[in-house]
């Protein structure tokens, strides 16, 4: 394997950049994952536990948020298992990385965000015009983490070693554990185990997701859905840009979402006196199956996927009211359409006045430039959240249907099929492009869902640290939705048992289960107060055993948490 190269930043006589990494422990107090008024997220407005004399972080974690404008083959298992405590030919981030995360640790006192969207995520839902939210300023960030110790020690690899060798062989976690386990400040690795090897990560592939499309189209991307004259007067057609979080009205699911209600008053003032009479529905933007053929049969049927279609509302969910009832209580499963873009279509007719009768599905005239009223003119748009609120709800919620439309806009981005193809070929490349080992990466889907995925843990230590390091800020959001031990997100009800304490309020990762299949990666601090970077993926759980596999991993991360590890 060719080991990634990082070219040298540019000097500066500014500051260091912040990392935007979250580091330390959460706050003492109730665990906020089941309040029904935030819905894992802090309410506009809330002020959040302070920490003292920190300076604040921009939205999601990421430092000041800038202006910014706007399938595989399967890799094989290796012939045998590397010996723990260092790969020989595991790769070391370059000094310069080094130099600019120590700068950046030691010059900066960091304030973290509560995990997930900034606090006016929830708050934008009450919007009183169309589009009204995308003007707003984002409010204060509410801080609730504090920086790690710059000064701490670098555990040593025999430290590591001791404390993770008698947990990384647990019977719970099968007979193919692969880890990874890194400095974030010096890139060194600390503890290999078949760390370079491809192992199914389950939802842990968002990571790979959110840092391709944060880098492919930046944190201030929004999605358009656009509506356009049709071939004959009074026919509309509704395009489809791929934007999964698109509500009908004000009570959608995903709050501050673009709205067909708003698109629907466009539409009527552009057509004046003229009366729609047809909605035609263009979700041609997306190619390929709808459905990845690794998935299991009881993905489009088990309410964590969904037909993947370039048009449709609310994630596909075909009750909302309930679905935003069960998320409240933290179940994020929920029954789906089974064609969410002809689903749309209908409720965008109604909203126009047209009879579900006069819907049907098809292309919008070749028009882009038309003067009014041609066919092919458009009529209205509106514009989902920015990718970097998109990249939050992915990651806290594990949310499959827009990790499958992230991946689809790296694809669009790099001018690739907006396919579940075209998209696993566009992140390879975007990895590759941003000095990751591609060649330890093999994807079938964005969301992980699908069991032909392959990644390294070193992969995703290599990606946390990048992500972390200054030089790429905007993929610094990717740290704003990781879920935090005993206290948000898929994490919110972990870390509270005994052997895995240590681990609450100081380990940010995300997880990953499919049966059979166990993950998580993400970061930590020491007890001396150093930030690592750790993942540990399995693919051989016992039959049966995700449960006892989950405490397993969180054990590791828990013992890497408790000791200094010198």
């Amino acid at each position: 394997m060719t080991p990634p190269t990082y070219p040298a930043a540019a000097p500066t006589s500014g500051p260091a950049p912040t990392s935007g990494i979250p580091t330390s422990p959460a706050p003492a107090g109730p665990n906020p994952i089941h309040r029904p008024v935030d819905r894992g997220y802090a309410p506009a407005g809330a002020a959040g536990p302070q920490a003292s004399g920190r300076a604040q972080v921009g939205p999601s974690g990421s430092g000041p948020t800038p202006g910014y404008a706007g399938g595989g083959p399967v890799s094989a298992p290796p012939a045998g298992p590397d010996p723990a405590g260092g790969s020989p030919r595991r790769r070391r981030l370059p000094v310069v990385l080094a130099v600019v995360l120590l700068l950046v640790l030691a010059g900066v006192g960091v304030a973290v965000l509560r995990p997930g969207p900034v606090a006016g995520w929830l708050g934008a839902g009450d919007k009183d015009g169309p589009q009204a939210a995308a003007v707003r300023p984002d409010p204060s960030p509410s801080p609730v983490l504090a920086g790690a110790d710059p000064n701490a020690p670098l555990p040593t690899a025999d430290g590591v070693r001791a404390a993770l060798d008698p947990l990384v062989g647990a019977a719970a976690l099968g007979g193919r554990v692969n880890v990874s386990v890194a400095d974030v400040a010096t890139g060194e690795s600390l503890f290999a185990k078949g760390a370079d090897d491809g192992t199914v990560p389950a939802s842990v592939t968002k990571l790979v997701t959110g840092v391709t499309v944060l880098a492919a189209r930046g944190p201030g991307y929004r999605i358009p859905t656009r509506a356009v004259a049709g071939p004959n007067p009074g026919e509309v057609v509704i395009v489809g840009g791929g934007d999964p979080t698109l509500a009908v009205d004000q009570k959608g699911f995903y709050p501050g979402a673009a709205r067909l209600d708003d698109l629907a008053a466009q539409v009527k003032q552009a057509l004046g006196g003229t009366a729609p009479t047809k909605v035609i529905v263009d979700s041609s933007l997306y190619s390929g199956p709808t459905l990845e053929p690794g998935w299991d049969e009881d993905i489009p049927v088990g309410g964590y996927g969904a037909q993947i279609t370039a048009l449709m509302t609310d994630g596909a969910r075909s009750d909302v009211p309930k679905a935003k009832r069960d998320h409240e209580n933290g179940e994020h499963a929920a029954q789906r359409v089974t064609q969410p873009a002809l689903t749309a279509g209908r409720a965008f007719a109604r909203l126009l006045g047209v009879p579900t009768s006069a819907v049907s599905t098809g292309r919008a005239p070749a028009g882009e430039g038309a003067a009014a009223g041609a066919p092919g003119a458009e009529l209205g748009k509106v514009e989902s959240l920015p990718m970097v609120r998109l990249v939050d709800i992915m990651i806290t919620d594990s949310d499959n249907i827009i990790a499958e439309a992230l991946a689809r806009q790296v694809a669009l981005a790099r001018n690739q099929p907006a396919s579940f193809t075209g998209a696993a070929a566009a992140m390879d490349a975007v990895a590759g492009e941003l000095g990751l080992p591609a060649d330890e990466l093999a994807l079938a889907d964005g969301s992980g869902l699908s069991r032909t995925n392959r990644i390294s843990p070193s992969l995703l230590t290599d990606l946390i640290t990048l992500a972390g390091s200054g030089k790429h800020p905007e993929l610094a959001a990717i740290f704003g939705g990781l879920p935090v031990g005993g206290w948000s997100g898929t994490l919110g009800d972990r870390y509270g048992s005994t052997g895995t304490k240590p681990g609450a309020g100081v380990v940010r990762a995300k997880t990953g289960t499919l049966s059979r299949v166990s993950a998580i990666a993400g970061t930590l601090t020491t007890a001396d107060g150093r930030l690592l970077t750790f993942a540990v993926l399995t693919d051989d759980v016992p039959e049966g055993g995700t449960d006892p596999a989950r405490v397993a991993l969180d054990r590791i991360a828990a013992a890497l948490a408790g000791c200094g590890c010198r």
